[in-house]
């Protein structure tokens, strides 16, 4: 490539000139190959060239580029604002050449008779055949990628792990560790330099088989936090540049969600999976409504679904906070990069409280899937749920009103549990789900209507162990309550003086001595056991039962009476007599616990919306 002054009149002039690292190229300079790699493909407005530089004496000698020729004003303006980003990222050159498709410069075409307008071709780098989305796509995508980047043992202790191998779930976690914070490493460059991608899908990220790095595109749309000639720290500009990096970061969630779950690939459940959250749905209930779409028999065997449950749930929730509804409450990438999902073990990281309540969260959520109730399942059932109670984040009346309204189901009872096995039982009834509806009645008051919703089928004949269609019938028990400010007090019996003491008793007296260790001494709200703990305090008005049931059950009374005095045998007290409900001691997001007279604990989940279900 020679260097001499260009006449703009003709092609064949058109040379070399390097201003603020930007070179400007004439077509001559390249050799164009015959063929162009699947992941290079552009839009509706451009064609993708590969070629080789041809010209011995330029530094970019025999190296592979991309010429992206640009026809329309629209891809012409992208492909300016790319080399207007590349000066102004040059200043930390190494950083840039390591996240981005390394533009070297333009070739600017004049218009030929065919069209009025000129063409424009942006020069960047070559950096392999496929896209991220193509990677994924790979039946054998795992074992190539590992390949790819090389994986030894000086490359996973980049991720806090000190081992290479072992099964399939963990290389693949391994890799998305790497990927992840590559990616998040990349993105954080643009935002400390006062740029939003506003374009991060995987067809736009590369990896490089040179420096095993993600490339996060050519950043023609990249935009810039604040306005030309405005005052960076103006709140409309910091409330621009909070809004710019919670979209990123919205970005970052969906790539992370389809590289852990491949089902994810497939549009339609990918569209599903974003109506998730366009229909108003917490991201916190996104485990509960992907094991429904899922299901067991997903041709990728669930091993996004075993990664994400990982580590008490960890990768639940960073996407939680990646997806997170309201943009203010989305994570950042210094903060998503510390996160311990992306922290191999050999890492320390300090968990949060909202992580430690989070994975508390998830086990018993965990546990309760396993529907097998011994001993052991319902002591430690009981005891997370204890931990839970201890770390309530929203213990103020008016937290309770603002996170109690929604639909509830029930997921565990500490009390006591009845089945059908052992017992010859008039009409078997088999209960399905448990719903509490919760409404609140005004904005200005505290009164509350509490619906419980309890779907059953009852079983006629003496098939019924393998055959459990049966009648449908729907049991509807309805209640106001008004919420109040209250306590829930850990009483003991002093046998000594028969006097009640604050002091804890039972699995209280376990959770004392943890929470007074060295570990949790750290980490808890207060300096020793409280000898009681703020709840919000139900008082409840009338009851009104209603039961409906198909033909022909509903002709016979007396049947009518056994069906219900078999629910009333099988589901919690609480439920089936809604005043029974006198106190509510956790609440979140995703989980509520609420407490009987009795003393026994209702552990429920938020159900999500699904207005696309045929139900």
């Amino acid at each position: 490539m020679e260097s001499h002054k260009q006449d703009p009149n003709a092609l064949s002039a058109c040379s070399e000139e390097e201003t603020d690292h930007v070179i400007r190229f004439k077509m001559s300079d390249f050799k164009v190959l015959d063929h162009v790699s699947i992941g290079l493909g552009g839009r509706a407005d451009e064609v993708v060239f590969e070629g080789k530089v041809k010209d011995s004496g330029s530094p970019l000698y025999n190296t592979r580029v991309i010429l992206r020729q640009l026809y329309s004003a629209q891809a012409q303006r992208r492909g300016k604002r790319a080399i207007e980003v590349l000066k102004k990222l040059v200043r930390r050159k190494l950083l840039y050449h390591s996240y981005s498709m390394q533009v070297h410069g333009y070739i600017s075409l004049p218009a030929s008779g065919d069209t009025d307008s000129s063409s424009f071709i942006l020069v960047h780098g070559y950096h392999g055949s496929f896209s991220l989305r193509h990677w994924l796509q790979q039946s054998d995508w795992l074992q190539t990628l590992e390949a790819t980047l090389a994986l030894d043992e000086d490359s996973v202790r980049k991720v806090g792990e000190d081992t290479t191998g072992g099964p399939a779930i963990s290389r693949q976690l391994r890799v998305i560790r790497i990927l992840m914070r590559d990616l998040l490493i990349g993105v954080n460059y643009l935002h400390s330099h006062g740029l939003a991608h506003t374009e991060l899908r995987l067809e736009n990220v590369h990896i490089s088989p040179i420096d095993r790095h993600i490339k996060v595109g050519i950043l023609g749309n990249a935009a810039d936090f604040c306005e030309d000639g405005s005052n960076s720290g103006s709140i409309e500009n910091m409330d621009r540049r909070k809004m710019m990096i919670a979209f990123d970061m919205r970005c970052v969630g969906f790539i992370m969600a389809k590289m852990v779950m491949g089902e994810l690939m497939d549009p339609l459940i990918f569209a599903k999976f974003k109506s998730f959250f366009t229909q108003g749905n917490d991201p916190s209930c996104l485990r509960q409504f992907m094991l429904e779409i899922l299901g067991r028999n997903s041709p990728y065997g669930n091993a996004g679904l075993q990664m994400l449950d990982r580590n008490w749930g960890a990768g639940w929730h960073l996407l939680s906070l990646l997806l997170a509804t309201k943009p203010s409450r989305r994570i950042s990438c210094l903060d998503a990069l510390r996160h311990p999902f992306l922290c191999g073990p050999r890492w320390r990281v300090v968990p949060s409280m909202d992580i430690i309540r989070w994975g508390l969260g998830c086990t018993a959520m965990r546990i309760s899937e396993e529907y097998i109730y011994r001993q052991p399942q319902r002591s430690r059932l009981a005891h997370f749920i204890d931990l839970m109670e201890m770390l309530n984040p929203h213990p103020k009346p008016k937290n309770w009103l603002e996170l109690l309204p929604g639909k509830w189901r029930l997921l565990y009872c500490t009390g006591k549990h009845v089945g059908l096995t052992l017992r010859q039982p008039p009409v078997r009834v088999l209960v399905g789900d448990l719903h509490l509806t919760v409404t609140r009645e005004s904005k200005l008051k505290t009164n509350l209507s509490f619906v419980s919703d309890i779907g059953f089928s009852v079983m006629i004949g003496q098939d019924w162990p393998h055959d459990k269609a049966g009648k449908k019938g729907r049991l509807q028990v309805n209640s106001s309550f008004t919420l109040k400010a209250g306590r829930r007090l850990y009483l003991k019996q002093d046998n000594t003086s028969e006097k009640l003491s604050f002091r804890p008793s039972g699995n209280e007296e376990a959770l004392a001595q943890k929470f007074t260790s060295k570990k949790w001494r750290k980490i808890t709200p207060f300096k020793e056991f409280p000898s009681s703990l703020p709840a919000a305090k139900f008082a409840s008005g009338d009851i009104d039962v209603t039961m409906n049931l198909d033909d022909p059950l509903n002709q016979n009374m007396d049947t009518v009476k056994n069906i219900l005095q078999e629910l009333r045998t099988q589901i919690p007290p609480e439920i089936f007599d809604l005043s029974k409900i006198v106190c509510g001691t956790y609440v979140d997001s995703r989980l509520l616990v609420l407490r009987g007279v009795n003393g026994s604990a209702l552990l429920f989940t938020r159900s999500f919306v699904d207005r696309n279900s045929s139900s």
